[in-house]
């Protein structure tokens, strides 16, 4: 049987939200939807805030871009589970009743999504607004070992390496590879896990 999928749909893309959304409520496949920070998390950072007040604050803010998304038509959860069709999670109060990770800025929805799909047992999409990470400068198409990139946050990468997350990081621009990626189709990005 073929794997359930979480979809972290990165805060830079909210200019483009509503026809990701489109996009991901016409696939069959058994989806959660995570909202990254975005706007609302960068409001925090202009706080001066750091660890657990910083962490909650930033996490709601999450929170207000997945009513933002689900404003375009998809349902919302507060639990971690899959339906019949795309949901997108609200994670404040399932992540406040668990709190599974450190609270600190070096951990953001990057990792909250890894965290996700690990404790779901299911793969991994995150759409960003580049077309591979990259380390030092350069794209790179697969994450094997620990790199030096500030398109993801600091405890990502050891996350997915330690927790054998297999997934992929895609330009969310381009709706033709949000598609082929929830089918499983090799698509422009960088890869990690089995899916390389």
């Amino acid at each position: 049987m073929e794997k359930p999928l979480v979809i972290k749909i990165g805060g830079s893309l909210l200019p483009h939200a509503r026809q990701i959304i489109r996009t991901i409520l016409k696939s069959n496949k058994a989806i959660l939807i995570l909202p990254g920070g975005g706007i609302f998390a960068d409001a925090v950072r202009e706080t001066g805030s750091d660890g657990t007040v910083a962490h909650w604050m930033a996490i709601a803010g999450m929170e207000q871009y997945g009513w933002y998304l689900s404003g375009f038509g998809v349902e919302t959860t507060r639990y971690p589970e899959f339906t019949d069709k795309p949901r997108v999670m609200l994670p404040y109060q399932y992540l406040i009743e668990k709190d599974p990770l450190p609270h600190t800025w070096d951990i953001t929805s990057d990792t909250i999504s890894a965290w996700l799909a690990d404790y779901l047992g299911a793969d991994l999409l995150i759409l960003k607004s580049i077309d591979q990470v990259r380390a030092d400068g350069v794209q790179i198409e697969s994450i094997k070992t620990q790199i030096n990139t500030s398109d993801l946050d600091p405890l990502f990468i050891p996350f997915i390496l330690c927790h054998s997350v297999n997934g992929i990081i895609i330009n969310g621009t381009f709706l033709e590879r949000i598609t082929l990626a929830m089918k499983g189709e090799k698509v422009v990005g960088t890869g990690f896990g089995t899916i390389i």
